[in-house]
């Protein structure tokens, strides 16, 4: 068996930086054990797998693989294969708007058509705030700094629209670079409870966010370049302790991955009622751009 198989940097306007991507289409055949095995093989944050929708009036099943696990849902995973099954003319009608069906349930995703070409936003599924983590020291620890690092003024807490993140603010871009991702720290960090991937940030100017996120124990990635499906809650998370200003739209751009060499650039866009803490809409979109087309062999169930 072979299947169509397309690489593709997301969330970037230049080939060969942002997030890697290999997208799988025609995969409903490819059992999970080797989705998890191609996975692992073409080593990138992700790997997507494209299969026929279960429900009426969806574009197309998703499951998304890292080299260690299968997750729910992602972001930069999202954007890509939106993109993908866009620019291949796989979506039915044409139509830049559509729903893909993930492990968290439906996700709609939408193309702008802009003069840089075209860039697609995914809508995040609903937002909670959850654990308050004490520990100060011990996760700064953890990620190779010392507590002097962290911003005094925020806590550190869980937030999620279907993955849990551990965010993490400090006092400026020089404390992200300076953070490091290692195995035995992170986990020494979450001894004696479940550990959580960790986004770490800092804000550098009006509406704009320095990011990093580590998660060599969680999804077997050591640095993600962009992390879609955190850069959501990432957003909420700065408004709720006054990173960036509360309005009823807020716009916020995420720079992710510069340590690491593969510049990223995120765009979040929120919507707020009544409550100030949980927005009404999430959405996170950015380019994609197209690196290797080519036919996945050896993947045979």
């Amino acid at each position: 068996m072979s299947y169509p198989i397309h690489i593709v940097d997301v969330f970037t306007e230049r080939a060969l930086t942002g997030n890697q991507l290999a997208v799988v289409l025609d995969a409903d055949d490819i059992p999970p054990a080797v989705m998890q095995r191609v996975a692992r093989e073409m080593n990138f944050s992700e790997t997507t797998f494209v299969m026929a929708p279960s429900q009426p009036g969806h574009a197309a099943r998703v499951r998304i693989f890292t080299p260690g696990t299968e997750l729910p849902f992602a972001g930069h995973p999202t954007v890509g294969t939106a993109w993908v099954l866009a620019t291949q003319g796989l979506v039915p009608g044409g139509s830049l708007e559509f729903t893909l069906e993930e492990g968290v349930g439906p996700v709609p995703v939408r193309g702008e058509q802009g003069a840089d070409g075209l860039t697609f936003w995914m809508t995040h599924p609903p937002l909670t705030f959850g654990e308050v983590i004490a520990d100060r020291g011990r996760i700064a620890a953890g990620i190779g700094l010392d507590e002097r690092d962290l911003d005094a003024d925020v806590p550190l807490q869980v937030a999620s629209t279907g993955v849990p993140f551990l965010y993490v603010v400090l006092k400026d871009a020089r404390a992200v670079d300076a953070a490091m991702s290692d195995r035995a720290r992170l986990r020494s960090a979450f001894a004696g409870r479940e550990p959580l991937p960790v986004f770490l940030f800092a804000a550098v100017a009006p509406g704009r966010l320095y990011s990093r996120m580590f998660a060599p124990d969680i999804i077997g990635v050591d640095e993600d370049p962009a992390t879609g499906s955190a850069s959501g809650p990432l957003g909420a998370f700065a408004v709720k302790y006054g990173l960036v200003p509360h309005a009823p739209h807020v716009t916020i751009t995420s720079e992710q991955g510069t340590k690491m060499g593969r510049r990223s650039i995120i765009h979040i866009r929120l919507e707020y009622g009544a409550d100030r803490d949980i927005p009404t809409r999430i959405e996170v979109g950015g380019a994609v751009m197209p690196v290797v087309m080519g036919t996945l062999v050896g993947a045979d169930p």
